[in-house]
């Protein structure tokens, strides 16, 4: 299953760059930059950034590029996961109670994420991870047993994708959710609402309120044992069990990418914007910064990881943000307003 992984996130990551550098042909390409992790395992990051202008807040004039900055990471990485980081796993994956071990465990980690923050205030920000782990016994020290694996105590996928606008444009949100949906039904019938549900309540700001964007898919710890937000058993509800059939799920999750979300990057890169709308929406980004450094489990655990590459981990913030002591935008009536509403109350879109 390591091999498989790693070969699909290599292909994957590929397709959506080019899907990226197809829809915007003047622009740079994306810097590709392949590393060594000195603990064990490789990554290769993918990063779209311009120098920035000399207003960095607003711009009134055509946009340069249809994106600001983006990012679309791989890693394949190795080593022992130190106390700190087990503790803020097992506080994490409930699911899979893990040992207690003071020298660490083993750890296999392979995975693709992406954020990507478009120009446009019209154009919404996207987020999607794709991600396999195992947890091992340490290997022997007996000379005669170098050779054999060691036993595998825990092993699962999670992953998901959610779209941030600033302005809500309901047709967008169907169609992404809709996406989503027709490519979790292929796999089992409880799987678009179980972890739609999920997402809405994992990316919520809590001191704000509100919930980060209008949400998409999130889960994890997905395996062949019994799943806390999954409680009717395989046998009655279809749902991907065996490591071949939710490797499919994840597969069919990472392929609806590009069809999920380029339809609606091509349709908003273009509309004309204002100062003010420029100006919501690099607050709507400083909300998105507070998720991601407060309560975001992959950078809080990847800030743990001994040998963690901080550039990489830090990608999915954006280029410029924004903070206003008591903003007037946002109010009830106005254009802002539409989309604090859903944030404040999910809503079905399919």
């Amino acid at each position: 299953m390591r091999q498989q992984v790693e070969e699909y996130i290599n292909t994957l990551q590929e397709e959506i760059v080019m899907a990226f550098e197809k829809l915007d042909p003047n622009a740079p390409q994306f810097k590709r930059d392949s590393w060594v992790r000195a603990q064990g395992g490789i990554g290769k990051s993918c990063v779209f950034a311009l120098p920035p202008d000399e207003d960095l807040s607003v711009s009134t004039s055509p946009p340069q590029t249809v994106l600001e900055k983006g990012g679309v990471n791989i890693s394949v990485v190795h080593g022992i996961l130190p106390p700190p980081a087990i503790k803020q796993m097992r506080a994490d994956h409930l699911s899979m109670p893990l040992p207690e071990r003071p020298e660490g465990l083993p750890f296999f980690a392979a995975g693709l994420s992406l954020v990507v923050h478009p120009r446009n205030p019209h154009a919404p920000t996207v987020h999607a991870n794709y991600r396999y782990f195992e947890i091992t016994e340490p290997l022997s020290t007996d000379p005669e047993q170098q050779d054999q694996q060691p036993k595998v105590l825990a092993w699962w996928f999670g992953g998901g994708s959610d779209l941030t606008p600033s302005y809500l444009y309901e047709e967008d949100a169907v169609h992404f959710h809709s996406t989503l949906q027709t490519a979790c039904h292929k796999h089992g019938p409880q799987l678009y609402e179980t972890f739609k549900k999920w997402c809405d309540e994992y990316f919520f700001i809590t001191h704000r309120g509100e919930s980060r964007g209008i949400g998409g898919l999130f889960f994890d710890d997905l395996n062949e044992g019994p799943h806390l937000r999954l409680p009717t058993p395989a046998s009655e509800v279809k749902r991907p069990v065996t490591p071949d059939e939710i490797f499919a799920f994840i597969k069919e999750l990472g392929n609806s990418f590009v069809p999920s979300y380029i339809p609606i990057l091509q349709l908003r890169y273009s509309i004309p914007y204002t100062p003010h709308e420029r100006r919501w929406q690099l607050l709507r980004r400083g909300r998105y910064v507070e998720f991601n450094l407060v309560y975001d489990r992959g950078t809080k655990f990847g800030l743990m990881t001994p040998g963690a590459r901080i550039e990489s981990i830090l990608m999915s913030l954006p280029e410029t943000a924004r903070w206003e002591y008591m903003s007037e935008l946002g109010a009830e009536g106005t254009e802002e307003g539409k989309l604090i509403e859903v944030l404040k109350e999910p809503r079905a879109w399919v």
